[in-house]
């Protein structure tokens, strides 16, 4: 492969413009679909020189345009190819570019389709565009009503990304990204709509500052939540109805949208619920059931709202099967919530054909989501008094839950588990004598060692209930393995 391609990419270092025009075409066909070619150009260490064209404005147009596709190509490859381009400055490079007020058009939408998908991974740095807010108030100017259709979605889709932290919502926040998003929502091209909707879900995320923001803003006389909830209609795309649902779903969670205001209770939450039927594909289910769990978290009577809209509780048990870890980690998280507080909609959710041994099928799954996911809905379904005494004993849940103590559990597992644990070792729970019998003592006192606050609580709580009514030799077990300055 290097041999046959030898002969072209050697004139791409041609100080002779027809030359080097020749060959990157092509560079430009060989790696258009291949990314074994990709990686053939890059380990040949041509991005540099790609970079080069691409930054001389002294070059020819048409050449410095085809660089800028070769680049956007390369950007196309896998993950290791992507981590090579970031390596040599690729971003910062197209940023220059885009940004600059005398850009060619064509060249300036390339560079913005290369930079979109560049920044769609996790270690892009994105912090190049939050270190001034000019950067961000520029793509706007850029994505004006009177640019290209691909203009606009290329902006919309930079700003999905940037919106990690608190610090990077506000930034899009001040920079004014609100009215340009909302204009993107009422465009009518589902290709504007929902990058802008999912943005606008990031930027709101656990954020009450933009949320507020998002609730006083207007668009032509009406507001952003009245738009939402027009987006929630079954007549419009199924991305858009799901992703406008999450708006809704984190203006609530951040504490700017009241549990029982009515684009809540009677439009987002049946939304989701519907959305969750087997109506739709498998990746919207799990996305609908993942919102949902969100949603209903901490409002019993959202709870119990969803529990008794559109069959959710049968969409679930039939997501929990599906093949996909995305599907069942959402399912899970969902009857966790459901299951919170209520104990008939627990008895309803245990009650589903086969559930509890899903439920311990994925305390074993190789995917960490969906262990963490299915122990949660353990930890809520543990809080009945009927099911410790039934369908935990039956099962022996105990064992895999010991089970998941072992080697290096994550501390939000290794919080999830405990807390299951403090319920099962409550008097009444026929599973308190195994776990005694199988080290529970010492792994309790130790986890009152432990640095995170929340398992310190949580190991206490747990020899709290050991030692409630219990016998003389286990008061005693406890007390000598946890040592009474310890105690202390």
């Amino acid at each position: 492969d290097v041999e046959h391609s030898r002969s072209y990419i050697d004139e791409l270092y041609s100080e002779d413009n027809y030359k080097c025009q020749e060959a990157i075409v092509c560079l430009k066909n060989a790696v258009i679909g291949s990314n074994k070619k990709k990686g053939s150009v890059i380990s040949q260490g041509i991005v540099p020189r790609l970079i080069s064209l691409l930054r001389d404005d002294t070059k020819d147009p048409n050449l410095r345009l085809d660089a800028a596709i070769v680049i956007g190509s390369l950007a196309k490859g896998t993950e290791s190819q992507v981590h090579s381009l970031i390596y040599c400055e690729t971003v910062q490079v197209l940023l220059g570019i885009v940004l600059s007020p005398g850009t060619d058009r064509r060249l300036m939408e390339t560079c913005l389709g290369a930079l979109k998908t560049i920044l769609q991974y996790p270690f892009a740095p994105i912090e190049l565009l939050h270190c001034n807010i000019g950067n961000l108030v520029r793509l706007i100017q850029l994505a004006s009503p009177g640019s290209s259709i691909q203009c606009q979605v290329y902006v919309a889709n930079i700003f999905v990304p940037l919106c990690h932290s608190s610090h990077q919502q506000k930034n899009l926040c001040q920079a004014n990204v609100i009215p340009f998003l909302v204009r993107l929502m009422i465009s009518h091209l589902t290709i504007l709509q929902v990058p802008a909707l999912k943005c606008l879900a990031a930027m709101c995320f656990t954020n009450k500052y933009v949320s507020d923001n998002v609730c006083m803003t207007c668009h032509e006389e009406r507001s952003i939540l009245d738009i939402l909830t027009e987006l929630l209609s079954r007549t419009r795309d199924v991305q858009i109805q799901l992703s406008a649902s999450r708006c809704l779903t984190y203006l609530h969670r951040s504490g700017s949208l009241r549990a029982d205001d009515y684009r809540i209770v009677y439009k987002t939450l049946p939304s989701l619920a519907r959305l969750c039927s087997e109506d739709f594909d498998e990746e919207t289910r799990a996305t609908a059931a993942e919102t949902l769990a969100y949603l209903a978290e901490i409002d019993s009577e959202l709870q119990r709202l969803a529990a008794i809209s559109n069959h959710l509780i049968c969409s679930l048990a039939n997501l929990i099967r599906c093949p996909s870890p995305l599907s069942r980690q959402g399912a899970f998280r969902c009857f966790a919530s459901l299951a919170a507080n209520d104990e008939d909609i627990r008895k309803r959710i245990i009650e589903m054909d086969g559930l509890m041994e899903e439920v311990l099928n994925g305390l074993k799954d190789t995917c960490p989501e969906v262990r963490l996911s299915a122990v949660r809905c353990l930890h809520s379904l543990s809080r009945s008094v009927q099911l410790l005494r039934t369908t935990f004993q039956d099962h022996s849940v105990w064992r895999p839950l010991m089970d998941l103590l072992v080697g290096e559990p994550s501390l939000e597992l290794l919080t999830v588990v405990t807390s299951t644990i403090c319920n099962l070792l409550l008097e009444f729970s026929p599973a308190k004598e195994p776990m005694l019998d199988s080290g529970a003592v010492e792994m309790l006192c130790e986890l009152t060692k432990h640095s995170d606050p929340a398992l310190r609580l949580n190991g206490s709580w747990a020899l709290m209930n050991m030692a409630f009514q219990a016998e003389q030799k286990v008061k005693s077990k406890i007390i000598d393995t946890l040592g009474t300055d310890r105690i202390f």
